[in-house]
């Protein structure tokens, strides 16, 4: 009884050591995007809205850095457990040539052919011109971000999580800083309104590259080296396709359709877009320590496996579940409570206002579903090396079900646009009986490195 006591108090320690730096990063990137919203929101409704859906682009691009994230998580937090630090090096070096590749092809068309992007999410010319404005800007935030998320992601797999959450925080401290700057023309500095936020983030991102690529010289046990990203490892490369390609088109095929709903809501009218970029933040803050946790279940997970302790790890992988679910109902609570504030975080038309109300209610349960889920599939499965079933799943769900169920319901049925977001707002609970029975299967749960990779030993993590 005692040995099971030391062992639950080791496993809260260490999921709290991995997961609060995760959560704190989530709630400082909820601050910014609540700073946003405030500031857009003083500017107008139009520059709210525009900016709401021109980082549909931001979203789907951070969908690709997920998908190669969760690979290079997947391998490295095994590896990490081997201590494999060369091998880590080398995925790495993998990782950062597919995400530089991405963000070269999405800051070119941001920077390029912003009004073509923006005619995607909305046919309002007003909306078009002001969201390209700022999207022309933005796109050279992309070309730091492919560098820099990569990096902070091995970081987060050896377990430097305090490292990876301080660069994060201040790069998006010093976001919400400059877009007051910038915006409203602070210290003698013309008023750039909507572009002002973007310029404050290109500058915001390129101080977490130049932080990423000091911390890099400094000689860690773990290093970004150029050389390996145009090496040829071929066995390598095909386990990082092999495991991260799912995960990948997971992220793509959720990510996208999520997006979708933002098509569908930016047709119905600028004052679901106004009320729902206000619902987004909100939705952060209740899913912050919630996709934390999810975030810390992956490497410690990844790591008890690929030491091949898979008994830990299922006991682990119980209580992870249980405290995902738990703290999902303690943020939907949190949303409960802080409805009123959020009803008043900006001017918005009556029409606007109500569908906000409306809204909140229904991410109060959502949030849950939604949590339980990405812990699940995005903690869970993939530390096993199973990234395959949430890809299927979520095609099924989103393009199946979902995204027809929306615009069916929005444009052949004409449903009221609070209907519309009910319904696809059902997507997570459809999904969960089936991700219930995969997760009590335990074919999952899979060792999945290779005795045969250079070995190297490292004691410990530097954080």
């Amino acid at each position: 009884m005692k040995l099971s006591k030391y062992a639950d108090k080791d496993f809260y320690r260490k999921i709290m050591q991995l997961a609060l730096p995760i959560i704190f990063q989530n709630l400082i990137n909820t601050a910014v995007n609540s700073a946003d919203v405030l500031m857009l929101g003083f500017v107008n409704q139009t520059s709210l809205s525009a900016s709401s859906l021109a980082n549909q682009i931001s979203f789907v691009l951070n969908l690709f850095y997920s998908g190669v994230a969760s690979g290079t998580i997947m391998l490295c937090a095994q590896y990490w457990g081997r201590q494999q630090l060369r091998t880590i090096e080398k995925i790495m070096g993998i990782a950062m040539r597919l995400s530089m590749s991405i963000s070269i092809l999405f800051g070119a068309a941001a920077c390029l052919v912003p009004g073509l992007l923006m005619r995607i999410f909305t046919a309002d010319q007003e909306m078009i011109a002001v969201g390209s404005s700022y999207l022309r800007i933005l796109g050279l935030s992309y070309l730091f971000m492919g560098f820099s998320q990569v990096y902070l992601c091995v970081m987060r797999s050896i377990e430097r999580v305090v490292f990876s959450a301080v660069v994060t925080a201040i790069a998006l401290i010093s976001n919400i800083l400059l877009n007051a700057v910038f915006i409203f023309g602070l210290f003698g500095v013309p008023a750039f309104g909507i572009r002002g936020a973007a310029i404050a983030t290109v500058i915001a991102r390129g101080m977490e590259f130049f932080i990423c690529v000091g911390d890099n010289f400094r000689g860690q046990s773990v290093r970004f080296r150029i050389r390996e990203v145009f090496a040829s490892n071929s066995l390598l490369f095909h386990d990082y396709l092999h495991y991260s390609l799912p995960a990948f088109g997971n992220e793509v095929v959720w990510g996208v359709g999520f997006s979708m709903y933002s098509v569908i809501m930016g047709h119905l009218g600028s004052d679901i877009v106004a009320a729902n970029s206000i619902v987004v933040v909100a939705r952060n803050l209740g899913t912050a320590i919630c996709f934390g946790i999810a975030s810390a279940s992956a490497i410690l997970l990844g790591k008890e496996i690929g030491d091949n302790q898979i008994e830990k790890a299922k006991a682990d992988t119980t209580r992870l579940c249980w405290i995902t679910f738990w703290t999902g109902v303690a943020g939907g609570v949190l949303i409960l409570l802080l409805r009123p504030l959020i009803m008043n975080m900006v001017k918005l038309t009556p029409e606007a206002h109500e569908y906000l109300g409306m809204m909140l209610f229904i991410n109060v349960y959502y949030i849950v579903g939604q949590a339980v889920n990405t812990m699940v599939i995005c903690g869970a499965f993939r530390s096993g090396g199973d990234s395959r079933f949430g890809f299927v799943c979520d095609i099924i769900d989103m393009w199946v079900y979902a995204v027809p169920l929306g615009f069916l319901a929005a444009f052949v049925l004409k449903l009221p646009p609070m209907a519309v977001y009910f319904l696809i707002c059902t997507d997570e609970f459809v999904k969960m009986p089936f991700i219930y029975r995969h997760y009590k299967s335990y074919r999952w749960l899979k060792n999945i490195t290779r005795e045969n990779m250079v070995q190297d030993t490292f004691s410990g993590a530097d954080e």
